[in-house]
């Protein structure tokens, strides 16, 4: 079991019974470790106590979320007005592709793809000159298996497979701000103009923020289309860079994640205590 695949399972633990309080003793059984072992790689992963994590697991939080409806659409992208301690969730441009591309299937055009160790697990990532037109969890796959959905979606391109040139995409999710010497990242990724409209409202949703479903239909002007959202939030093809993460039910449940609730509630609770003091 990797160091991931523990943490996973343990905040499914605590989730799951957080009503309780379990004890680090309780929590570090589940996952087969000793108390001193598990504390230590729970702070590595998480940056805080697993008593801490416990105390921020409470419906309250994702309901207080849901009501800041003022702060959810109408955020500024610019660095310059955020003081969010994300960077990449300021420096994103969103870019489609074309007609014409789509109809060649992207014939002519160079995919490098990489395979990387992180700390929410093993992330595949593919760029183009463009931009970055995949991201995903991937350890619960098989590379082949990867690759070829990839290829499916650009039948023509030329793929070669780069870690040196997908690195950045994880410097970008995982650095400090500090430490993030490029430009704006660039995604190229498919989708209907009903999708992109959905991502790019996903794009306004600041770090450890949360939203529903129904709350980015309204904000589209379609407040009967939640359904409709949903499918264009799980259709996101590029994991946490469009942060489909942020979106939960109206009720304050998690709802779906291409890559299992588990690893949504991750993601969510890795940028929460992840959060930088914002700039004064």
């Amino acid at each position: 079991m990797s160091d991931y695949n523990r943490i996973e399972k343990a905040l499914t633990y605590m989730s799951e019974h957080a009503s309780r309080q379990p004890a680090l003793e309780e929590v570090a059984a589940h996952v087969h470790l000793s108390p001193f072992h598990f504390q230590r790689m729970f702070c590595q992963w998480a940056g805080t106590t697993p008593k801490r994590f416990l105390q921020a697991l409470t419906l309250e939080r994702g309901k207080r979320m849901l009501e800041d409806e003022h702060s959810l659409m109408d955020i500024s992208h610019s660095i310059g007005l955020s003081g969010s301690s994300r960077l990449y969730d300021h420096f994103v441009q969103l870019e489609a592709v074309t007609p014409g591309e789509y109809r060649n299937h992207g014939s002519g055009v160079a995919i490098q793809y990489g395979f990387h160790d992180t700390p929410l697990g093993e992330m595949f990532v593919a760029v183009t000159r463009r931009g970055v037109c995949r991201v995903e969890f991937s350890d619960d796959r098989g590379a082949d298996e990867v690759v070829s959905c990839l290829r499916s979606d650009w039948p023509r391109g030329n793929l070669a497979r780069s870690e040196e040139a997908t690195g950045y995409v994880i410097d970008a999710l995982f650095s400090k701000p500090a430490d993030w010497k490029r430009g704006p990242l660039s995604l190229h990724v498919e989708g209907t103009n009903f999708q992109i409209a959905v991502w790019r409202a996903l794009l306004r949703i600041p770090p450890g923020k949360l939203a529903s479903y129904s709350q980015i239909a309204r904000a589209l002007g379609y407040p009967k289309a939640s359904r409709a959202v949903g499918n264009a939030v799980g259709a996101n093809p590029v994991a946490m860079l469009i942060p489909c993460h942020r979106v939960i039910q109206q009720s304050g449940a998690l709802g779906g994640y291409r890559w299992g609730a588990s690893r949504k509630q991750a993601v969510q609770f890795w940028e929460l205590l992840h959060q930088e003091p914002a700039e004064l």
